[in-house]
């Protein structure tokens, strides 16, 4: 949104990029031991640190979380012809990696107590693409503002169609699942290090896996498909997609920093349920403690409150607070107008009536204090 209030005062932000003296230290080392390029010790070291957090063998470094999830679907072998299940309910980049490979996604809706992709919806969506002889090459699901997907449920039915799940995890990192961490679940799994994310590495992503040829074949697309050989040797196209060495050296620093600017984040969702507690007919969206809290979001029930989600967004603004509405459905984008969805309406509620509130780790108390100070004055 804009920041356009008359009053002088700094803007408060959704999620300003953490960043102090760690950083620098780690970032300057980079920089002085000559590892400039794609390539170097920080990388290889990032790369074992963060496939260590997830909890699997494997992880590629690469420019952002859209690439990571472009090679996991390559590695699933996504291509002309496919069918990619897709929630409605997440950032373009997630149906955009689709496309990519030349398969077409197929939108379901969402858990509107959650916000993440609907077991009970993608059962049927599954059944019908089954009995229609639809070539279902793998199912994304999106571990929606830092929370994960129910994969409890999810799995075992994929499993059952012989469906394979790539997990878009590029908002959950550090995040957890019945006690497995994001992403450890499906063939692969996708971070995201872009500026406004849990951690940050300037921009970035990660591919995590524990499948070891498809984490071969996607470092090797990674590096522009280049071949073992004294001169430049092509066999196939590839991509221009590995992550540099410094700022894996910026994503080591924050990763060492990363439980603690989670723990910041909780703190701050936990004063909005404590401010919005007594509220009729305002609500958090998700409740689940292993969340890493990237994002908090409010849902508003207008006919309870009076008032909508966008009422209070205004009024946010005019102080120079950003505000975000829930992300807006990919059936509803005119990219993907005409696109097959099996929509029950609630991710468009969730559209219409959510509210994402300032939550990054940077927050101050008295940033902080702002924010609910503007909050109490609406109610």
């Amino acid at each position: 949104m804009s920041l356009t209030g008359t009053r002088q005062e700094r803007a408060v932000l959704l999620s300003a990029p953490d960043i102090g003296d760690l950083e620098e230290e780690y970032v300057q080392a980079a920089l002085r031991s000559g590892w400039v390029a794609p390539a170097g010790p920080d990388l290889d070291l990032f790369e074992r640190e963060i496939a260590r957090r997830a909890g699997v063998p494997h992880a590629v470094a690469v420019n952002s979380g859209t690439a990571a999830l472009h090679l996991a679907l390559e590695g699933v072998g996504a291509g002309p012809g496919d069918v990619v299940v897709v929630p409605t309910l997440t950032f373009a980049a997630t149906a955009g990696a689709v496309t990519y490979t030349g398969a077409t996604p197929v939108f379901a809706d969402c858990d509107p107590a959650t916000g993440n992709l609907d077991p009970a919806v993608l059962a049927g969506l599954l059944a019908d693409l089954d009995a229609e002889g639809a070539r279902v090459r793998a199912v994304v699901t999106v571990d929606l503002y830092g929370s994960c997907a129910d994969y409890g449920r999810i799995l075992p039915l994929c499993e059952r169609h012989g469906v394979p799940v790539v997990e878009d995890a590029a908002e959950s990192l550090g995040a957890a699942h019945a006690g497995r961490p994001a992403g450890s679940f499906g063939r692969a799994a996708a971070f995201s290090f872009n500026g406004n994310k849990i951690m940050t590495t300037s921009g970035g992503g990660m591919l995590v896996t524990a499948d070891t040829g498809l984490a071969d074949r996607a470092r090797y697309l990674a590096g522009q498909a280049r071949l073992p050989a004294e001169h430049y040797e092509h066999a196939e196209v590839g991509y221009n997609y590995r992550l540099s060495n410094v700022l894996a050296a910026l994503g080591r620093a924050q990763l060492c920093r990363l439980d603690a600017m989670i723990g910041r984040r909780r703190a701050v969702r936990a004063g909005y349920a404590e401010l919005f507690g007594p509220v009729d007919g305002v609500r958090l969206l998700g409740d689940d403690p292993a969340s890493n809290a990237w994002l908090t979001v409010v849902v508003v029930d207008p006919e309870r409150t009076g008032w909508r989600a966008r009422d209070l967004a205004a009024h946010l603004q005019a102080r120079t607070i950003e505000t975000r509405p829930v992300f807006k459905p990919m059936h509803r984008q005119p990219v993907f107008a005409g696109a097959r969805a099996v929509i029950t309406g609630a991710a468009d509620n969730l559209f219409a009536d959510g509210l994402v509130l300032p939550s990054g780790s940077a927050l101050g108390d008295r940033d902080v204090r702002r924010v609910h100070d503007a909050i109490a004055e609406f109610l």
